[in-house]
């Protein structure tokens, strides 16, 4: 058993090499380092590498069969069963990233090359090649992403795309007992998961102080220059859409939307002009999952909300070369074109000045509260178009979301926050992707829309409620049961389901909508742009 065990690591730690080398991440000359490399991560003094593996000139063979995740977690377990690493699902991943780590080119010698590429080939090839490698070297979990659930949802505000979130692993139950036992030493070190302080960190456990933090030693983040500071360039290992990168800042601070903060969007967009890149507003309930850390998030995709039917036009006083739009879209969003960077930098500064001031209590808008607690804000997003509004172009567009975080006694996390009554569905903040027109939403759903299936498939609609896996769901489904019954059939039946959730997520945009489209909210919003 022992030699066969060897030989299963051997095989495994030969094969991975191969792969780095025939991916770029290493060079042939280092083959017998790396497999000492893998071998001590592994904790293991042998077996040997084949004689002949050792002495094959050149590249390798490329195998079409290999399997990245496969391999790794051999050389994982065999590092458990070494003492080398924890026996726990992130015990293992951390194993995985730090043999990962020592086969890609350490950071210094991606930013040189992602540089050269922009230089000689243009900042797509630069973004082509960096992307590539981020997915070779495991760090993009591709095998993860593919997990997702997606659809799109035809709704009256077009296609709406609806992802429900498996890539990110399950919490393992030893580690969530192991964190609420961890003493807390105050003090975290790296402060949060966006700092740049991530690239290279070995992670931890969630017995550790300062708690779980997973493993980056496969992270590679390209120095780039927002404002005038130091910012990161990485891509997201758990993507939600094509490319999808982050840009933070050097510098762990609070996220803030002002005139700073679109400077340094433009600034992006013009060292990418390929990609869009957007902010989550700075305010909680309207915000993002991270306000903590100064950060933007952007990518390759063409969202929903960029394709949106314009409502109306408008000028503004003072921007003559500033195109405005009102889009059609359940979130208000008013669409700012120009050719030129620093008017359109005054104008979306402009509105947003003004919009941060506005109250209309006519719809529920209330800029600050007596004390000065301010509720108002914008999620914005930047591209480089042309004059038609394909990406890549000379021009700039600016896309700025209104938001307002205001609270009642009737809506207590947000009036413009998903309402209660879709709470079954999604009942986080709406933030940067999702007010684009892409829904992510949680792995609960799956055994959950399977349980409904059932239910409505046996016509057991007063059987909804007393399950536990559909109470929360019952009043919506004997609603799609009533409206689509007859409609139901095996094959068909979670597609059913599946668009009917697309349409509830359309109407959780539309709470988040400041200005409603009814007669009162159209009044509003003219109200609002006729004063910029």
């Amino acid at each position: 058993m022992a030699v066969e065990q060897d030989a299963t690591l051997r095989d495994a730690i030969q094969a991975l090499v191969d792969y780095s080398v025939t991916h770029g991440l290493e060079q042939a000359e280092d083959r017998v380092w790396s497999y000492n490399a893998v071998l001590e991560c592994a904790g293991a003094q042998g077996p040997a590498p084949e004689v002949d593996w050792v002495l094959t000139e050149g590249m390798p063979a490329e195998d079409a069969a290999f399997d990245l995740d496969a391999t790794l977690a051999i050389i994982a377990e065999a590092a458990v069963a070494n003492g080398t690493a924890d026996d726990t699902a992130s015990g293992r991943d951390r194993a995985a990233c730090r043999v990962m780590g020592l086969l890609m080119p350490k950071p210094a010698a991606v930013a040189a090359e992602f540089r050269h590429l922009a230089s000689e080939q243009g900042p797509k090839a630069a973004t082509d090649w960096f992307y590539q490698l981020c997915c070779d070297a495991g760090y993009v979990r591709r095998s993860a992403i593919a997990r997702n659930i997606e659809w799109v949802t035809p709704t009256d505000w077009g296609g709406l795309e609806i992802t429900i979130n498996l890539s990110k692993p399950e919490k393992d139950p030893r580690e969530i007992a192991a964190a609420g036992a961890a003493k807390n030493t105050g003090e975290k070190y790296p402060a949060c998961q966006l700092c740049i302080e991530n690239e290279g960190y070995a992670g931890r456990a969630a017995s550790a102080p300062g708690g779980a933090h997973p493993a980056r030693q496969n992270l590679r983040i390209i120095p780039i220059t927002l404002g005038g500071e130091r910012w990161g360039l990485q891509y997201s290992p758990y993507a939600y859409f094509n490319e999808h990168c982050i840009a933070m800042s050097c510098h762990h601070r609070p996220m803030h939307i002002d005139r700073t903060a679109l400077s340094c969007l433009l600034d992006f967009v013009d060292t990418v002009p390929g990609y869009f890149i957007g902010s989550n507003a700075d305010l909680p309930i309207v915000g993002g999952s991270i306000l903590s850390h100064d950060h933007f998030q952007g990518g390759a995709h063409e969202f929903p909300m960029m394709r949106a039917e314009v409502a109306g036009e408008f000028t503004m006083d003072g921007f003559p070369g500033v195109t405005g739009a009102v889009l059609r879209w359940p979130l208000s969003v008013l669409r700012l074109r120009s050719a030129s960077r620093d008017e359109l930098l005054d104008a979306a500064t402009h509105v947003i000045d003004a919009w941060r001031a506005w109250s209309d209590e006519s719809v529920g808008i209330i800029a600050n509260d007596p004390d000065g607690t301010r509720h108002n804000t914008v999620t914005p997003v930047v591209r480089r178009v042309d004059k038609d509004g394909n990406v890549g172009g000379e021009g700039y567009e600016v896309y700025l979301a209104l938001r307002c975080n205001i609270t009642t006694a009737e809506h207590p996390l947000g009036v413009f926050h998903p309402h209660a009554e879709y709470h079954h569905i999604k009942k986080e903040n709406i933030g940067l992707i999702e007010v684009m027109g892409l829904a992510i939403l949680p792995p609960r759903l799956v055994p959950e829309l399977a349980a409904v299936r059932e239910h409505l498939l046996a016509g057991d609609v007063a059987g909804l409620s007393a399950d536990e896996l559909t109470a929360s769901h019952a009043d919506w489904a004997a609603d799609v049961f009533a409206r689509r019954g007859d409609e139901l059939t095996p094959e068909n039946a979670l597609d059913i389901l599946h668009e009917e959730v697309g349409v509830v997520f359309g109407h959780v945009l539309e709470n988040a909508g400041v200005f409603k489209w009814d007669e009162q909210g159209r009044a509003a919003c003219e109200r609002f742009v006729g004063s910029l």
